[in-house]
């Protein structure tokens, strides 16, 4: 409904064909028959009294004067377009879309947005979670959760908690393969590792035992997973050791489902960063407001 085109009349006829350079594929777009925007383009050629495209069969290219028209028009119709989006977004029930990693949403905002919920039950709350964080704030998100070091994000970004990582693992498989006193005892065990595309923003076991002198290639018994839900079910199924972070695996951790089984890494350069949309609502920092305070 928000995308839903105001209807401008021939402005947007005229910048639909001068954009697309066809008649056909301007119908096409916005629905109408082909003679109808021909109708159109020429009674506009007719108030101006000049040709405002050079037509042939290959298209319609714009003349010097239809140059000149669409270059005032063009930009009009998209302010146009971007304000009808947000008049209609903000005519709708307060709604936040925030944007962030499975891991992120299932392990520390999911159990705390309920909180935010019952103290602003007016404001609906939209989760939109994604393995893959390349096209970080999709359009429609109004703030996204990400993780990474400051400069990956804009200069309004708040930390919410800094990288803090320490090995876990189930009691069980502690009794079967421990105990681990030293991070080079630790690279002989299964290790769990979260698999991802391109150069890791967090830390990986080769750069966790790194930080120990300890040099490691990945093993048979290890076990690689895409998201990070998996590899904390595989640790509570005793299958291996996992990078827990701290803010993530916190509640196992106060359960006793998981234990401590080295000592932690901090970067505090790096973590999970609030980053906003530009067009942030009042609902919007609220939500960010209260992010903050709970990390």
């Amino acid at each position: 409904m928000t995308r839903r085109p105001l209807d401008i009349g021939w402005l947007r006829i005229f910048d639909a064909v001068g954009r697309l350079g066809s008649l056909t594929r301007a119908a096409q777009e916005l629905g109408l028959s082909q003679p109808a925007v021909s109708y159109q383009i020429r009674r506009i050629e007719e108030q101006l009294g000049v040709s405002l495209f050079h037509r042939a069969q290959s298209g319609s290219r714009l003349s010097e004067s239809g140059d000149i028209l669409f270059r005032a028009i063009h930009p009009s119709v998209e302010s146009i377009d971007r304000a009808a989006h947000d008049i209609r977004r903000n005519a709708r029930i307060p709604a936040v879309r925030i944007f962030t990693d499975y891991g992120f949403a299932a392990f520390w905002l999911m159990p705390r947005v309920a909180e935010f919920r019952s103290l602003r039950p007016q404001v609906e709350v939209h989760i939109v979670a994604s393995q893959s964080l390349e096209d970080e704030l999709e359009s429609d998100a109004d703030a996204a959760v990400l993780f990474g070091a400051k400069d990956d994000f804009p200069d309004d970004a708040r930390l919410l908690m800094p990288e803090r990582v320490v090995p876990v693992c189930a009691p069980g498989f502690l009794d079967r393969f421990g105990p681990f006193e030293k991070a080079a005892e630790l690279a002989k065990a299964p290790l769990l590792h979260l698999e991802t595309s391109g150069k890791p923003r967090w830390l990986t076991w080769t750069t966790w035992l790194a930080t120990h002198g300890v040099r490691r290639e990945p093993t048979q018994g290890d076990l690689g997973l895409n998201t990070y839900g998996f590899v904390i079910q595989a640790a509570l199924a005793e299958q291996g050791i996992a990078l827990g972070w701290i803010g993530l695996v916190d509640q196992h951790l106060t359960r006793g489902s998981l234990v401590t089984v080295g000592p932690e890494v901090t970067r505090a350069d790096r973590g999970y960063w609030l980053v906003p949309s530009p067009s942030s609502s009042g609902a919007t920092s609220a939500l960010m407001d209260w992010l903050v305070n709970e990390a």
